[in-house]
């Protein structure tokens, strides 16, 4: 594999010293860029794009072309590929988000679902080594799944964003019928992420996007543990280098010292938390990511540098910290703010590695 250009990122995981605050956004690929939305409508549909190599790879890299201040590329793909390999039927409505054909509701549908061929989900990996050769050693490459609870929601519930009565209805009923789903996943995301690896996936991401709508007690026993068991399970080494892991749950920030302890290198944070508060409570042991609000990019380059000077001076000196939003951008971003959120963090983050 060719020589990385720019390991910025990578040294920030792993709390290692650099010159600057790297940067990269959730869901940087995606509707917001018009090169984006030309190539969904030369491909066809979300998953044509997820599906084939050369389309995964081409919108990949779009945002890494538009705004060279990035320094991370992630995976074009999304979390519901796993679901959809276990034969529950993944469709994407126009305007209605993913829905699947079939739901696990029943008990005798439930104790049926085992891990999947890795086959099945070929077209991935082909997307990451072809992204990781046309990026040429320009910036690492992330790799990623949903997390076991949140994949579990929409196999249960059919579809995302509802209130999850019928997943809780299952924790509290039958909790073995929901650890059955959620020990299927875990076991199948080892194999997946691990397999990212080999393709070329330089870290990995968790994205427990729902964790947050749990109480207290459940999240740990239906979420956390579940993501622990995968950080224990995922390849720690690869073409003689360190992969580090980032665990992110959206509405977490209650849960962060539990989950500085389950193994992984950096925690993702939403903007519910202040970053220099999470900072002291999970005293240097994992880098953090994140963590701005996205609407703050519908707003003005003036509004947004004074943003970023907040995060950044909140988080203070030193190392370990990876700008990033506290979720995924939204679609109705000007192209043109996100470039100045980019351009604040490399412009005023020096400062903070002197």
């Amino acid at each position: 594999m060719t020589t990385l250009q720019n390991d910025t990122f990578l040294k920030a995981l792993m709390r290692q010293p650099t010159d600057y605050t790297p940067v990269w956004m959730m869901r940087q690929a995606g509707r917001y860029l018009p090169e984006y939305r030309e190539s969904r409508k030369t491909a066809g549909s979300f998953m044509d794009l997820c599906m084939n190599a050369q389309f995964a790879t081409e919108v990949t890299l779009q945002p890494l072309d538009r705004y060279p201040e990035l320094d991370a590329a992630i995976l074009f793909s999304d979390i519901l590929t796993v679901p959809d390999a276990m034969g529950l039927g993944l469709s994407f409505e126009a305007g209605e988000g993913p829905k699947f054909e079939r739901t696990l509701q029943q008990e005798a549908d439930i104790k049926q679902l085992s891990v999947p061929d890795m086959a099945k989900l070929q077209y991935v990996f082909d997307a990451v080594s072809s992204i990781r050769k046309a990026l040429n050693g320009r910036v690492p490459l992330i790799g990623f799944s949903g997390s076991p609870w949140t994949l579990a929601t929409y196999m249960v519930e059919g579809k995302g964003g509802t209130d999850f009565l019928n997943t809780k209805k299952m924790a509290y009923a039958r909790p073995d019928l929901l650890h059955h789903i959620l020990e299927v996943n875990a076991q199948t995301i080892i194999q997946y992420l691990n397999a990212q690896i080999a393709a070329g996936a330089q870290a990995v991401m968790i994205f427990d996007s729902w964790g947050g709508a749990l109480s207290h007690n459940a999240y740990k026993e239906f979420s956390l543990n579940y993501m622990q068991k995968i950080v224990a399970g995922l390849t720690k080494t690869a073409e003689g280098k360190v992969v580090p892991s980032i665990v992110f749950t959206k509405g977490g920030a209650l849960w962060l010292e539990a989950q500085a302890a389950i193994g992984a290198d950096a925690l993702g944070l939403d903007w519910t938390v202040d970053i220099g508060q999470a900072r002291a409570r999970v005293g240097n042991k994992v880098a953090l990511q994140g963590n701005m609000d996205p609407a703050i990019l519908l707003s003005t380059p003036e509004a947004i540098e004074k943003e970023v000077a907040s995060i950044l001076a909140s988080y203070g000196h030193g190392h370990g910290h990876v700008f990033n939003l506290g979720h995924g951008i939204t679609q109705w971003t000007p192209p043109e703010n996100a470039g100045a959120m980019l351009a604040a963090v490399k412009k005023l983050s020096k400062a903070y590695h002197l």
